[in-house]
Formats: C-alpha cells, structure tokens, sequence
C-alpha cells in the first residue's frame, strides 16, 4: 500500500487535527517501483476523470465542464492515452476512444462546429498531438468506419500547412484561425511548438520527408524572429503589427517541452534516414531546449534535487485555469523525448523522478484527502489548497513518467504501426477560416435567385403592413389616398413619423450596444486580450526577411516549402518573470467562457 494516513505527523500535530477534526492522508511515492507507480498513478487518474462528465447521458462527449476549454479536454484525452500506455490498465480506454472520435467535426480534422467559431491554431494541435500518440503507443483503434488516428493526425497538420502566413513576418502560424478573434494578428509560441511537433512525429511514423521540411521550416522561423534564442530558451510570441520584431518575454513550460519531443523525433528520423549531418544538429537542439528546461523550469541548486515549477506564474500565484495544466505537457515529453534521444535518460528520470515525490506529497486535499494541488517546489509538502484538472493531470502525468523506461517505444509504420493513415486528410477543408462556407457550401444562382425571391416577399409584406396602418377605416378609398397625398405635401417627417409610432415603441439607448465594449486588458473571465502591460517588458529584436513560399508536392498531399530564411540579430537574453501587476501569459487567455 503506497497511500498511508501520516499518523506520525497528525500526533505531532495533534492539536490542529483536533482543532480541524482533519487527518491528513499523503501518497509515499516509491519513483523507483513499477508497482508503487501503478498504485499511485491509479488512484489520481480516478480523481482525474471524476472532473469529466462527457460520458454521461446528456453530456457531450469529449468536453470538460467549465471552466475549462476545449484545448484542454484534448489534453486530457492525451493525459488518459499516457495512462494506459504506462499502465496497461484499459478502464477508460472507452471513454477516451468516444471523446476523440466526438470532436473530430464534418471533415475529420478537429474543427467541429461547436468549437469554430473560437478555435486557433494551438487548441486544434492539442488534439492532433493527443491523436498521435495515440497512433505512437498502438492505442485501441476506431472501427473502421471511422476516422483513424494517424489520418485525424495527418488531417490537423494539412489544415494548419495551408494556414502558414507568409505574407506577415515571413511566415509562422497565426494565433488564432478565423480572423474576428482577438490574438488574430499574434503569432504564438505555442501554434508553432504543436505544428512543429506533429510535423516532426509525422516525419518520423511516415517516412514521408515533407513532414520533416516542415519540421525544418518551422524552426527556423522561431529562430529567425528570435523566439528562439541562442541558449533555446523559447518567448510566447510576437505581434504582426511590426513584422514580429517585438516579443512577449513571458516563457512556460509547454513551449519547451513540445519543441524538446519534436526535435528528438527529428533526432530519430535523421537516424533511420541516414542523415548524420542532421543527427548531430537535431542532437544538439535536444541538449539545448534539455538545459534551458533545467535552468528556468525546476527549482533547486543541482540535477540531484531540482523539481518542476511553472516559473512564469507559481511564484506569484497568478497561474489561470489553462496554466495550472502546463506541467503535465512537460513531463509527458520530457519522458516521451528519452525513446528517441536514449542519451537524455538518466538527467530526465532524476528530474522527473524528483518533481514526481514532490507532487505526490502535496496530494492532500479534497474531501477524499488525496486530490493534488499545483506547487510541487520548495513548499515541504504542503497543498497549496487549489484542486482542478490541470493539477491533476500534471501529478497524473509525472507519476506515470517515471515508467518511461518499462515502456515499450514507440511505434512507426515500419515498426509495427497498425493506424491507417490518408495522407490526404483535411483536404477538404485545408485552411479554411470562413465556418458559413464549411457547412453551408459555396453560394450558388439558385441561392442567388432564391435570396431575390425572398426579399421580394419581405418588402411586400413591410409595403402591406404600412398601407394598414395608414389607412383609415371610416374613410373611402378616395379619401384615403388625399390624406396620403397631403401626408407627403404637408409635414412628411412628423406625419410619417407620428403615424409609425403608434406601431411601436422607441428603443432606448440602454438597449443597445450591450457587450460591445472592449479593453486592452482581459482575463478568462472577461475574455481574451493581449495584456496592455506586455509593450512595457517587450525587446526588439531584428525583424526577418526574405519572404518565401511553398509549393505542393506531387503525389504526397503534403504542402512543401522550398525557400530557407535570414535574419540578423541578436538574441533576446533577458529572463523577465512577471509581477502580479501584469497579466502572466497573453496567447493563453482563452477568447470566451464555453
């Protein structure tokens, strides 16, 4: 048994548990046991799926309740795969293959209806991600008449490749998709970092080397507006509104982390390529991203003692609803990154394993005195009073890492693979922005011809109306028509505008414009904004040049690019941490509450 109630501590604390008639309860984690792993991990994925509702009659699957988002709930179906992965343990494999196959929308490729209208770039790849590890780790599949994991992966990445914005800041993904969405005109680490991490995983399970130039492309636009610095530490992103030569200097953990298991796929791929130039530069990108992870992201003087922090906002207790969940993506790739960068093992087991104890210990809360909060560092133990998914989920998934090396690797096409691909997914919806013309369709003459029609009904109608508010019933026809005669020869305004108004009253001014207002500032209450306070803490590096464009490959359905990118510059080196004057993360706050 690996979950004990701490007697030791409740008798040396014996007047506050009297005081509070609370017995505090703690997991005593065993990081290096198979079994004591198992244990734990178990009991906090039943505490983690106690949040979703999706698979009870009524509910929708595949959505977490609020206050959380749909990105998340992808999220989440990922955390839910890594559990049986690690585990083996198939309870919620059900609920999981439901989810993602409910969200997929018309065109299998996670754009569904309900979501379109607020959906960027980031939350879509969420779900890809979640689909391809789902592919990776041979992951129960769909039947057959439905869509496929790889294929729903392969989908995403088509539809994202059409989205690359070359017309501003030469190149990168946008933010947001559709172009009414505040963060439209912002281009986010994070879009990057899961385009980038599909491509490069797609490279590697396919064979196919326009996901690797994709790959390719998209790091070198990070490095070239310095999003990417020269000691890969990774910024939140850049506005167009100057060519993206200014940065918001916030940096969180699931940045590096995607772009840390992108570069070891690439790592892989070079290798099963023959590639060795290559293997020694994706090589060197991993210890790179590896050493700026250690140095910001967990606390502590050395390897040996240092455990995960969400260094942006725990400090300062200022991490949203989406934030608390960061450092699940984290230690998932972190664990995922030693399969295909086997030399990272031993420093990422001792981080995780560190970070993994630490969480454990704090998982006392809830009424069943064992839900997790989210600071694992430098607290002694102590929950810090907050439960949600994200805390779970990050306890969840760093637990479970410390089998990564009990797992089986991952699977490719040419290793076992058994998800049907379509390289061709998504091409019926490739880039679109426009959610009237996915479901509707283009307009056509008889719409045309029909919209017309329609207009003439509704003039007439108005025209009829009119006529019987004017017309006076004791009064002849003849007489009738001199009144509206002299309506018009008279005083036209107040005669007409007397005579309307006894249809009706007149609406206030109150009644009007409600909602419409709009800030520089915002919250996930109030909905989503760039922080006014980020032009105060912005650098300005060098803008890029060159524009470049990209060309579609024959016979593979994979858009192509073709043209390398330049930049001058020098790198952006100031570690800011924000104050809770500031909102902490702009690209995070979400556009609406669901």
């Amino acid at each position: 048994m690996w979950s004990r109630c701490s007697w030791r501590n409740a008798l040396l604390t014996a007047t506050s548990v009297m005081m509070t008639g609370r017995l505090v309860c703690a997991y005593e984690l065993d990081a290096q046991s198979e079994d004591s792993i198992k244990n734990v991990a178990k009991q906090m994925a039943q505490d983690l799926v106690s949040f979703y509702s999706g698979n009870q009659p009524g509910q929708t699957p595949g959505l977490l309740p609020q206050p959380y988002y749909w990105w998340e709930a992808g999220a989440f179906m990922g955390a839910m795969v890594d559990y049986w992965y690690y585990t083996g343990d198939s309870t919620y494999n059900d609920i999981v293959e439901q989810g993602l196959l409910h969200q997929v929308g018309p065109y299998n490729d996670y754009m569904p209806p309900n979501q379109t209208l607020t959906e960027g770039n980031d939350d879509q790849g969420f779900w890809g991600m979640a689909v391809m590890s789902a592919a990776e780790y041979k992951f129960q599949n769909p039947p057959p008449d439905q869509p496929q994991w790889l294929a729903l992966a392969q989908a995403v990445f088509n539809t994202q490749a059409v989205r690359w914005d070359q017309e501003h800041c030469n190149g990168g993904l946008r933010w947001q998709i559709f172009t009414w969405n505040n963060g439209f005109d912002y281009k986010n680490s994070i879009s990057q970092a899961c385009f980038f991490n599909i491509a490069a995983r797609l490279a590697l399970y396919t064979g196919n080397s326009s996901y690797a130039d994709w790959a390719v492309r998209t790091w070198d636009w990070m490095e070239a507006v310095r999003l990417i610095d020269n000691n890969y530490r990774i910024f939140d992103g850049a506005h167009i509104a100057d060519n993206c030569t200014t940065l918001t200097p916030y940096e969180f953990s699931y940045n590096v982390g995607a772009f840390l298991l992108g570069s070891a796929a690439m790592v892989a791929y070079s290798n099963a390529t023959g590639k060795s130039g290559d293997i020694d530069m994706w090589s060197e990108r991993v210890d790179g991203i590896l050493n700026s992870t250690e140095q910001i992201f967990f606390f502590g003087n050395t390897t040996s003692n240092r455990v995960m922090i969400e260094i942006a906002c725990e400090p300062v207790n200022l991490c949203d609803t989406d934030q608390q969940s960061f450092k699940a993506y984290l230690s998932r790739w972190m664990a995922a990154t030693t399969k295909w960068a086997p030399w990272t093992f031993d420093r990422i087991k001792t981080l995780l394993g560190n970070s993994a104890v630490a969480a454990a210990r704090q998982c006392v809360g809830g009424d069943n005195h064992r839900m997790c909060g989210l600071k694992w560092a430098n607290n002694s133990g102590q929950w810090d009073g907050t439960t949600g998914v994200g805390q779970q989920m990050a306890s969840m998934e760093v637990v479970l890492a410390n089998m990564i090396q009990q797992a089986e690797p991952p699977v490719t096409n040419s290793t076992g693979g058994t998800s049907v691909g379509n390289p061709s997914a998504g091409g019926s919806d490739e880039g679109r922005i426009d959610p009237a013309g996915r479901y509707y369709g283009p307009t056509s003459s008889g719409d045309r011809a029909g919209a017309i029609i329609c207009t003439i009904i509704v003039l007439m109608s108005l025209l009829t109306g009119i006529a019987f508010m004017i017309t006076d019933e004791t009064k002849s026809a003849s007489d009738n028509w001199d009144n509206f005669r002299s309506t018009f020869t008279g005083t036209p305004s107040a005669s007409i505008l007397g005579v309307l108004a006894r249809g009706g009253r007149k609406s206030t001014p109150d009644e009007k414009g409600k909602g419409l207002a709009t800030e520089t500032s915002s919250s996930t209450d109030t909905g989503e904004k760039i922080p006014a306070a980020y032009g105060r803490l912005q650098k300005r590096p060098s803008s890029v040049q060159q524009p470049e464009h990209g060309t579609q490959v024959s016979g593979q359905d994979v858009l192509a690019p073709t043209v390398e990118i330049a930049t001058t510059g020098t790198a952006n080196r100031d570690h800011r941490v924000p104050v809770s004057s500031i909102g902490p993360r702009g690209s995070v706050l979400r556009k609406q509450q669901p």
